[in-house]
């Protein structure tokens, strides 16, 4: 599997890909492979003009449509208007925000980077046809998951602990989506990945000194967004391993070509993914049509 790269993307023609939060990083270069092979690409952005930009890039194969995944009322919205989709990619993410709540009163990178995505998979699936394909990140390994307090409302906040919480989530996620589907006999594959250090738009977004710390390690560590899309797009349009996660294959999983990658214990505590099932469903009020 190393050295895999967009040159070796099946040919896409026939398949619809929804992106989540593509309108820039790892999503738009995820979003320029896909249309390049073939693909039917669905850029799900909440900056619809800045998507709108990137898609004029891109060309006709790609259309835009408004999803903010801190909104509950707009990830319905969204779902409803797909009628199929092969491969939904969730993709966007927030990272290490100052503390803040989504429209429905979720702390801001819990509710985005998992309970939003919990929403839209959910209501999604019986449209899905092949995959699921989760964004995680090498962040997972310090997170842990308070099902007390998920929201940070009894806590002081931590934006770090609070990013890892949700990445840790994407990978409970994923797991959980795995078995739950292999239980109700179907077909449909659920699969993570990790862009390892990538040169994305997030670490702007931290509004602390952490973001000018991490700007200068970007220009000397972290690799290509087009590099670091490749384990996602490995993991949308690859013979892939159920439940299995992606990431780099070099110096400690930061850099490099896709390969199967492990995760911590805690991502492969399957109590504790099917509690946070419950608590996910029991939250966004979105009960997956499976056998658990």
């Amino acid at each position: 599997m190393s050295g895999w790269d967009i040159s070796n993307i099946p040919e896409q023609g026939g398949r619809r890909i929804v992106i989540t939060g593509a309108n820039s990083g790892l999503g738009a270069a995820a979003a320029r492979a896909l249309a390049a092979a073939g693909a039917e690409v669905i850029m799900a952005c909440r900056d619809v003009e800045k998507a709108e930009r990137v898609a004029a890039e891109i060309g006709a194969a790609v259309q835009v449509c408004r999803l903010d995944l801190a909104d509950l009322a707009s990830v319905r919205e969204f779902a409803d208007s797909i009628d199929r989709v092969d491969v939904l990619m969730n993709n966007a993410g927030v990272m290490a925000v100052p503390s803040r709540r989504t429209a429905d009163g979720f702390e801001m990178q819990f509710g985005t980077n998992h309970l939003g995505h919990f929403a839209l998979t959910g209501q999604l699936l019986d449209k899905v046809t092949e995959r699921v394909v989760t964004v995680s990140s090498w962040g997972h390994r310090f997170g842990r998951i308070n099902l007390d307090d998920p929201n940070w409302e009894r806590r002081r906040y931590d934006r770090w602990l609070a990013y890892g919480q949700s990445k840790l989530a994407n990978l409970l996620f994923t797991g959980e989506l795995q078995r739950r589907l292999a239980a109700a006999g179907s077909a449909k594959l659920a699969v993570a990945a990790h862009p390892g250090y990538a040169l994305t738009e997030l670490t702007k977004h931290t509004e602390s000194f952490f973001g000018a710390i991490m700007a200068v390690s970007d220009r000397l560590v972290a690799q290509s967004v087009e590099i670091g899309a490749l384990p996602q797009l490995f993991a949308s349009t690859a013979e892939v391993e159920p439940g299995a996660y992606y990431g780099p294959e070099g110096i400690g999983g930061l850099r490099g070509y896709p390969i199967r990658c492990g995760q911590s214990k805690a991502a492969r505590d399957e109590r504790m993914a099917g509690e946070l099932w419950q608590l996910s469903e029991k939250l966004t009020g979105v009960v997956y049509p499976l056998a658990g």
